[in-house]
């Protein structure tokens, strides 16, 4: 069966913060686990859909993972600068992994770029550890751009973010 990607719906921003979250903390990538001040904002998808789109692939009705698409920066942007559109909280359900959601994902976002009026270029935010992440990123052409590089916690030293860059 084929993976279905969509604009989600609000009956799903539950389950999908959930699964995000899930994602997250499975993976180790919160520091503080249930008690991190980022856990929130991964789960709360409605505030993310209210000021960006917000993607979900499906299959057999089933949510597999999400991803949030800035098309122009906004409140829900952290990196993205003019003419640039940013690619946030992406999460794939585990047991999907392995099976091209997360590139399809990426791929409906850079659709999304490509056909938004003065786009660019995609950028995204990336923790050290996301190995798997880097590795898609850099196969569909994204590059490392390590003078964007950033910290959003100052007071947590070891949590610099790496930044990619695609060119449209």
């Amino acid at each position: 069966m084929d993976i279905r990607i969509r604009e989600v719906e609000p009956a799903e921003y539950t389950a999908l913060g959930e699964l995000t979250a899930r994602a997250y903390l499975d993976d180790g990538l919160l520091d503080y686990g249930e008690g991190d001040e980022y856990l929130p904002v991964l789960k709360d998808v409605a505030q993310r859909a209210a000021a960006a789109v917000v993607l979900v692939a499906v299959r057999d009705g089933r949510l597999l993972g999400g991803v949030t698409f800035v098309p122009d920066g906004g409140p829900v942007a952290d990196i993205a600068g003019p003419g640039e559109a940013e690619i946030r909280a992406l999460a794939v359900e585990h047991g999907a992994r392995g099976e091209g959601v997360g590139e399809a994902l990426v791929r409906a976002c850079l659709d999304r770029a490509r056909a938004a009026d003065g786009r660019t270029s995609v950028v995204l935010s990336s923790q050290r550890s996301m190995h798997t992440a880097h590795r898609l990123y850099e196969r569909l052409g994204f590059v490392r751009t390590p003078e964007r590089d950033w910290n959003p916690v100052p007071h947590l030293d070891d949590l610099t973010l790496l930044t990619y860059k695609l060119t449209l």
